[in-house]
Formats: structure tokens, C-alpha cells, sequence
């Protein structure tokens, strides 16, 4: 591949945001970023704007009208990481919510098919649940709850080029479950729980990687009993995802999280669900309707069933709701996912040697160009 120069944008660099960067691109890698001044002649000039590491997504329900629990394809897969990559995210984990055992094969398959098919964005697969407790299943169906099989256990622990992050309740599960799936390779997050602070803390220490939509569907801070959202804001090595659209947490529970543990334990997730890029009014969810109200996806008893967010959006909500500068929005929305997934060695950041999975904003923060391994999807015509 040519090396491609691109200038004219201030570059969020780990280091800061530098105003007079010249980025080189070859071979889908950065190769350098120089000051400017010498510029090869097919250098792009991108008048403008902020040019950030592209956003990493673990949790993806779907987006652009499509479901992955629907029709777990490479098709499905594809469908879902293009109408997202027009927002910005160039890696993302199609998310499998609660179903039965064969429908989790077949998106275990599907995933690893999509990384094969070099599916650009693809990073892997996230199955939340069905290991959760019935009690804080929130929109999963109740009648696919339920704690885990050997069978279920070995197809989890299974080899794979892609990265598999599993949502799981730690009590529902028996002792040494997240030990032995995090010796297989997978990324352990809990979630859809009702296990207290030391049962918390016991998971931990087996390994658990994270929490899942902090807040939310999980035992909360009090003053006696501090619950998983204490042990996840206590504990200094594991990270949250937080879903900031203004319906699943308040903003100030978000900032007094952030405050307590600091930026490195949290990343932005969109949580995304079909209406995500669309202006759909509702959509079917395994045989549930959910309907698209004042920005928030609720089923019909009022429960939120994930969200229409992009990770754009989430970004500028992070900046105008959480109080955070771009350059912390976009470490939540990139290197902290990146290291979440502990992949931190190849993509989250702007830096040489690091995949060239680029955005380009404009002044307001809108997508104008995607970059992924270097390939250009421009959107700056459709804007």
C-alpha cells in the first residue's frame, strides 16, 4: 500500500491535541506523525477538524434496522457494522443478548466467518448473558435464563481469533467458572446481577475483567453494603462500560463515578439496538415490541431495552453532560475500550505502529471520514 499523508486537522495524540501534525499511513498502520512542513504529494487535506483514534464499541446489539439476535450472519454482521462505521466506530463486538444454545453457536460462528471475511471493524463477539440472574434480566427474556452447562462452558472456551467477552452474573455461576473462562481467553464483565460487594470482589479476584453498563441492572452503593457498583468504582484494575444518553444513568451518578474511580475505569458503549442510525419508531425484540420514545427504547412496560446511541453522539453527550474535553471523550470511547479488550498493543490510540483506524470530525463533531487499517470510507458528501 502507498503511504497516504493527511493533514489540516488537529491530531488528539495521547500526548495532547497537536494543531500542526502530519499523519503518514501505510500498509494500514501509522507509520509516523510528523510536525508539518513537508508533505507528500498524495496527501489528504482535510480542512479542518479534529482527527481522533477511531471508537471502539464492546456492546452492539444492532443498528441500521437489523438485529444480530435475529439473524446471527456474517450478513447481519455486515449490516451492522456499516451503519455504525458512519458514526465513527471502527471496532465494535456484535452482541448476542440472552437466546438459546444453538442460536449462540451460530453466532460464534458467524463472528469468527466475519473476521475470516475480513468484515472491516469486526473485533469479535459479545455474548451478554444468558448466565444473569432473573431478577435484574431488565428487557432479557426470563424463559432463557439460566446458569451455565458444560456444553455451554466448552463452546465458550473454544479457540477463536476473535476477541469473546462474556456478560455473566456472578452468583448464578459456580466457583472457578470465570477462573476457567478467563484461562480460555475470554474477557469476563458482570452484569444483570444480584451479587453484593464481596461476592464481587470474590469475582474479581478470579479474574473478572469488568461490569457492564455500570449502574444499571446490578446492586447499587450504600452506605452498608457497598454492592457491585462499590466494588466496581473501589477496584483499581478492572473497567465499566457507561451508556450516557441521558435515560439509563443521570449524568451527576456518571461524573461522581468517573470522579471516584477515574478516567482509566471507564469507556463509553452505545448499547445499540436496531433504530441506532435510523429513524425507526419501534422494532421487535423476541417477540416483545419496543418502542422508540424521546430518544429512550422502552418495552411496553416501560423497561429500557438498550438504546439508539452512536458512538459519536456518546462522545458529545460525555463532553456536554459529564463536563469531560475531547481528548478524555475520546480515551473513553477508544484507548479504554482497546484495553478493556487488551488490545492496547494494536489500536485505541493515535501513535506510530498503532492500526490506522482513524475519524476525522468536523468543528461540531459530526462524522466526516473513517479510516480502518487505512482503507478511507468517506462521508463527508453525505453530511
Amino acid at each position: 500500500m502507498n503511504a497516504i499523508a493527511l493533514s489540516g486537522a488537529r491530531v488528539v495524540t495521547p500526548d495532547g491535541i497537536r494543531d500542526d501534525a502530519v499523519l503518514t499511513i501505510e500498509d494500514g498502520s501509522i507509520r509516523e506523525i510528523a510536525s508539518a512542513g513537508t508533505r507528500s504529494a498524495n496527501a489528504i487535506d482535510l480542512e479542518g477538524g479534529y482527527l481522533v483514534p477511531g471508537f471502539i464499541d464492546t456492546q452492539v446489539n444492532g443498528g441500521g434496522g437489523v438485529l444480530f439476535n435475529d439473524a446471527p450472519t456474517v450478513e447481519t454482521i455486515a449490516a451492522i457494522a456499516d451503519a455504525h462505521r458512519r458514526f465513527g466506530t471502527t471496532g465494535l463486538l456484535p452482541t448476542l443478548i440472552s437466546d438459546d444454545l444453538d442460536t449462540m453457536r451460530r453466532a460464534i460462528a458467524a463472528v469468527d466467518a466475519a473476521i475470516e471475511a475480513d468484515v472491516p471493524g469486526i473485533l469479535g463477539i459479545h455474548i451478554e448473558g444468558p448466565f444473569i440472574h432473573s431478577e435484574r434480566r431488565g428487557i432479557h427474556a426470563e424463559h432463557f435464563v439460566r446458569a451455565p452447562t458444560d456444553e455451554e462452558l466448552e463452546l465458550l472456551s473454544r479457540k477463536s481469533k476473535a476477541v469473546r467477552l462474556i456478560t455473566l452474573a456472578p452468583e448464578t455461576v459456580p466457583p472457578g467458572t470465570i477462573a476457567r473462562l478467563r484461562e480460555a481467553g475470554l474477557v469476563v464483565a458482570a452484569g444483570h446481577s444480584t451479587a453484593d460487594y464481596a461476592t464481587t470482589r470474590r469475582a474479581l479476584g478470579e479474574g473478572l475483567n469488568g461490569f457492564t453498563h455500570l449502574f444499571n441492572a446490578m446492586t447499587q452503593f450504600g452506605s452498608r453494603e457497598p454492592g457491585m457498583v462499590g466494588a466496581a468504582l473501589d477496584d483499581r484494575t478492572s473497567r465499566f462500560g457507561i451508556i450516557v444518553d441521558g435515560h439509563h444513568v443521570h449524568p451527576a451518578s456518571l461524573r461522581v463515578a468517573l470522579a471516584a474511580r477515574g478516567l482509566d475505569g471507564a469507556m463509553l458503549v452505545t448499547d445499540a439496538m436496531p433504530p441506532a442510525g435510523t429513524d425507526m419508531a419501534q422494532f421487535d425484540l423476541q417477540g416483545r415490541t419496543i418502542r422508540v420514545a424521546d430518544g429512550a427504547l422502552r418495552g411496553t412496560d416501560g423497561t429500557l431495552a438498550g438504546s439508539a446511541l452512536t458512538m459519536d453522539l456518546a462522545v458529545r453527550k460525555a463532553i456536554e453532560m459529564l463536563g469531560l474535553s475531547l481528548a478524555d471523550a475520546c480515551r473513553l470511547a477508544s484507548a479504554n475500550p482497546a484495553a478493556f479488550l487488551e488490545m492496547e498493543d494494536a489500536r485505541g490510540t493515535i501513535a506510530p505502529g498503532m492500526a490506522a483506524d482513524l475519524v476525522h470530525l468536523d468543528e461540531t463533531l459530526r462524522v466526516r471520514r473513517v479510516w480502518i487499517a487505512g482503507r478511507l470510507f468517506d462521508y463527508s458528501r453525505a453530511r
